[in-house]
């Protein structure tokens, strides 16, 4: 595995690390290795150089760093290998004994951050040439001083000792402790996941400024000088520090609410920024009472917690249940306004609970604030995963831990449909704006579609290849939103069940979605801790496009994954200095391949064609027959080798290593023509 990799000499070389042990130099020019460079013990796992091209330094589990210098030119140096780029200067110890992670050099190449798989990072200074050599004259004397010290002792007690071979005090040999220098070692209360120094020019009385990504979701600035290393500021506040589990919009869409472990924020939707942090529980569900004053939030312990949306301060908790709250939906009136008749939450002790608003005012205070007092319980028979109220408030869905949708009516809480199909439990569902479908997505990753009139399904889709998590009705329509396991957001058309489009960009599961009112945006929110906002935009859609454009992703996958790769027989693998090809099956590979295949028949045609017309000339009973239009009145071996030759260079060798045994002989056979072209 390649672990890191730089450019050298504008451009022309490139430099590979990798966890077997070996620096790799590759000239660009001729695609071959100019060098390989060993002596570390362990995995390389970084490596950087200076902007000046003349140190490079890499980084193992060793317990130093080496430190190699960069051929500036041709004729540098007697004692340079004529095709070497790289030559060892020396190994510096380091002061850490974990792993290197990352090294990287400052702008101008005067310091050198060495950052650990841990909570520390080393940080050295470059010294130039001046102070280099004024050092390696310090070092030189202070060794003249001990021998001379070692040898007086020595004459006292009688013995003799071998002089150490004299050095040149004015010119002495520069080592590479003599130009790194440890300035400083920088310790975390985190782990450190990067570093990084600015780009931009330090501030005055410090040599840079260097910033570092902790595994908290934190990021801290160094100011780094000659004496310390001081702490300049932090981000800490923006971002959950992990997965987001709920999202709400409010009425206006202009605020966002998100809840994660220990955390609720609200952002401003369009502009990113958070503009209230709250601690609370483990927030599985969310919802802005309307006035937008107030968010509710559903906890993992089964707490209900109202929060002030303008203090950022949560000002009630009350215990509403005896499991996790999963489920919390508002109720509307039925003109499908949602206004104070109150909401429903949904839990895993069997409960659907119906809550109504109420402000109350404590005995301390002269203000009022809202609480909430339950007024209906509906009892169900197994844990309750999700709820959904219809948008004129006529019904309610509950959907439970034994796979089913029970449907009731929301007055009476009578009975009314049963939803059954789904192979696991769903868990998540939205009914459209009129009431005539609801949706239903499950841990089996298919989404279903039903009817509210009779409880038919409509439609089984296999959605996703993962759980799906989230599903919601885009207002006023029938078109649909999907999220999932498998990190991908799915825009769908419920009347058609045709998929229109797949967005990509979350780097972990997909947990829940959230849509605005007017449907020109919506927000999802990953276990990859990071909230993405989605605009519609007005260029047009055409579904056979994205429809072509799938079944070209599927084609693509399915070559990396060919049968014969996955149950054929596995080649060994290859051994230490051995070269493999650096390639695979692509669109442009195989349109290739059967371009040369083509090719390679029709010149075979042609031949036949031509030596059953010089049978005939010979016994003077044929006439000259019309030669192939395809060919372009080429021979046969110029019109294959033109085949061959108008296939981009970098899909060449797979093209040709695709070829069928019977027609990669027939190739072979045009070779030793082809060698006589001049």
């Amino acid at each position: 595995q390649v672990t890191d990799l730089l450019f050298l000499d504008s451009g022309k070389k490139l430099v590979t690390c990798s966890k077997d042990k070996f620096i790799r130099v590759w000239d660009l020019d001729t695609q071959h290795c100019l060098q390989i460079v060993g002596g570390h013990h362990s995995e390389i796992w970084s490596m950087d150089v200076d902007p000046s091209e003349k140190f490079l330094v890499s980084g193992s589990a060793d317990p130093e760093l080496r430190v190699f210098r960069i051929r500036q030119s041709a004729e540098e140096g007697e004692d340079w290998n004529k095709w070497d780029a790289l030559k060892l200067f020396g190994e510096i110890p380091r002061q850490s004994k974990e792993r290197i992670q990352t090294i990287r050099f400052n702008k101008d190449g005067s310091l050198v951050a060495c950052q650990v798989a841990g909570k520390t990072a080393d940080i050295y200074r470059i010294l130039d040439e001046t102070e280099a050599t004024r050092k390696a004259k310090r070092r030189l004397h202070r060794k003249k001083e001990k021998a001379s010290a070692k040898a007086a002792a020595a004459e006292g007690n009688g013995s003799v000792i071998d002089p150490s071979p004299a050095q040149d005090s004015q010119n002495p040999t520069v080592v590479v402790t003599d130009v790194f220098k440890l300035l400083q070692v920088l310790r975390t209360s985190k782990k450190i996941c990067s570093v990084a120094f600015s780009p931009s020019n330090p501030p005055k009385g410090c040599l840079a400024t260097l910033s570092l990504s902790l595994n908290n979701n934190v990021l801290e600035t160094y100011s780094v000088d000659n004496e310390k290393v001081s702490k300049m500021y932090s981000v800490e506040i923006h971002g959950h520090r992990s997965d987001i589990r709920s999202l709400a919009l409010n009425s206006e869409d202009n605020l966002l609410m998100s809840t994660s472990h220990n955390a609720v924020k609200i952002w401003n939707p369009s502009t990113g920024d958070c503009l209230r942090t709250v601690d609370s529980g483990y927030g599985l569900c969310s919802a802005f009472v309307p006035g937008n004053r107030y968010g509710l939030i559903g906890t993992k312990t089964g707490t209900l917690e109202i929060i002030d949306i303008n203090s950022g301060n949560s000002i009630d908790v009350i215990e509403a249940h005896a499991g996790s709250i999963r489920s919390i939906v508002l109720i509307p009136d039925e003109d499908g306004t949602v206004n104070a008749r109150g909401f429903v939450t949904g839990s895993a002790d069997h409960d659907v609970k119906f809550w109504e608003y109420q402000l109350v005012q404590k005995s301390d205070s002269d203000t009022k604030h809202l609480s909430v007092t339950n007024v209906r319980t509906l009892k169900m028979n197994d844990d309750v995963l999700a709820v959904s109220i219809g948008p004129t408030g006529k019904h309610i869905a509950v959907a439970l831990l034994d796979c089913t949708v029970k449907v009731f009516f929301l007055d009476t809480l009578k009975f009314c449909l049963s939803l059954y199909g789904h192979k696991l439990p769903v868990l998540c569902m939205d009914i459209s704006s009129d009431g005539a479908l609801i949706v239903t997505g499950s841990a089996d990753k298919n989404l279903k579609i039903w009817g509210m009139d009779f409880g038919d399904c409509h439609k089984s889709i296999f959605a996703h290849t993962d759980s799906v998590m989230d599903v919601k009705f885009v207002p006023k329509t029938h078109y649909m939103f999907s999220v999932g396991k498998d990190r991908t957001v799915k825009y769908w058309d419920a009347d058609k069940f045709e998929l229109l489009l797949t967005l990509e960009g979350h780097h972990a599961e997909v947990w829940c979605l959230a849509i605005s009112s007017r449907g020109d945006f919506i927000v999802t929110g990953s276990h990859d801790r990071s909230i993405r906002r989605w605009d519609r935009t007005e260029e047009q859609l055409f579904i056979e496009e994205e429809r072509e454009k799938r079944l070209e992703e599927t084609f693509e996958a399915d070559l990396d994954n060919a049968v014969e790769d996955r149950y054929g027989q596995k080649d060994d693998a290859p051994d230490e200095g051995s070269v493999g090809v650096p390639g695979k099956k692509t669109k442009e590979t195989v349109t290739a391949t059967d371009a040369i295949i083509d090719a390679l028949d029709t010149a075979e045609e042609e031949e036949k064609r031509l030596n059953e017309q010089k049978k005939l000339q010979n016994t003077g009973e044929g006439t000259k027959s019309k030669p192939n239009v395809i060919m372009q009145g080429h021979s046969p071996s110029e019109y294959v080798l033109n085949a061959v030759s108008s296939v981009r260079p970098n899909d060449l060798e797979q093209a040709l290593l695709s070829l069928p045994f019977s027609d990669a002989l027939k190739l072979m056979a045009y070779l030793k023509e082809w060698s006589l072209i001049p």
